[in-house]
């Protein structure tokens, strides 16, 4: 099954894992909404929406970019609008725009928790809103894919960012709600979510990195489009992890996403019996 012809709306899409969905996407030729705020050259993170727009289009896609803060309602509508009306259409919506605070309670400021929640939570829910009417008269397999974490609800996940955890529940809390909501529309619903860091620009701002061992967000663009290719129908309401999945769709060369590289920093909220599924697979299928 090709994305070709199909849009996609992906949210926060000018750099890091939701550029290379959607460079994975434009591979096939299909049409892509960049929505982010990022018009400008950012002081520290590389890319905006326009050069975002001339990867996709040198890649084989037909591009649109849009600026677009999803904390605002207006904003949100007309760049929905805008899609459809370009490309007659939305089939596949990406809820990637994320904002992240590592911090405890007592030091995370109102504005940070706002922000987070505000992008996260109610960002993802407010652009699937939007985005829905569209899907549901789709007839090309229609999907929405929030990038959030299983929703493993355990201490060990909040301990230390209480905030952070809880905007990033709230966006696999919409994937388990609207997967109920829209399944009578045949509208897959899932959240994927990386086993290890995955190196971006934004994710170096966040702290030191220099240690850590990541993965590029080709793995998670990989993952994606596997996700998309499913029947919308029947395959809703998973909570997937990227290596894992990857790995059950017949994926085997992961030294791809990390060259030289068996050993890599876990990622937040990744639940030990995923750990162990993949461990499993890795002993059987090996890395090539």
């Amino acid at each position: 099954m090709s994305l070709q012809g199909k849009t996609l709306f992906i949210s926060g899409a000018s750099r890091g894992i939701g550029l290379a969905i959607a460079l994975r996407a434009a591979k096939d030729g299909a049409n892509i909404a960049i929505a982010a705020k990022t018009a400008t050259p950012h002081p520290t993170l590389p890319g905006t929406i326009y050069t975002a727009a001339e990867e996709i289009e040198k890649a084989g896609g037909k591009a649109l970019p849009i600026v677009c803060d999803i904390r605002d309602e207006e904003q949100v509508k007309s760049a929905i609008d805008q899609t459809a009306k370009k490309f007659g259409g939305i089939d596949i919506l990406v809820n990637n725009a994320s904002a992240i605070s590592l911090t405890n309670t007592e030091a995370t400021t109102l504005k940070k928790y706002d922000l987070m929640h505000q992008i996260n939570g109610r960002g993802t829910w407010m652009v699937s809103k939007y985005a829905i009417p569209h899907l549901i008269q789709s007839n090309k397999n229609p999907h929405i894919l929030n990038l959030s974490p299983p929703l493993d609800m355990k201490e060990q996940w909040f301990k230390g960012h209480v905030a952070y955890t809880m905007s990033k529940m709230n966006m696999s809390m919409c994937v388990l709600g609207m997967a109920g909501e829209l399944r009578r529309h045949k509208i897959g619903v899932n959240a994927l979510w990386p086993l290890t860091l995955i190196g971006t620009a934004a994710l170096r701002l966040v702290g030191d990195t220099s240690t850590m061992k990541m993965r590029t967000p080709e793995i998670m663009a990989d993952a994606a489009y596997e996700v998309f290719k499913k029947d919308g129908a029947k395959f809703t309401s998973k909570f997937l992890v990227d290596e894992l999945f990857l790995r059950e769709e017949g994926f085997t060369n992961m030294d791809q996403y990390a060259p030289g590289e068996k050993k890599f920093t876990l990622d937040y909220f990744v639940p030990d019996d995923v750990v162990k599924a993949i461990e499993e697979l890795r002993a059987k299928q090996g890395w090539k």
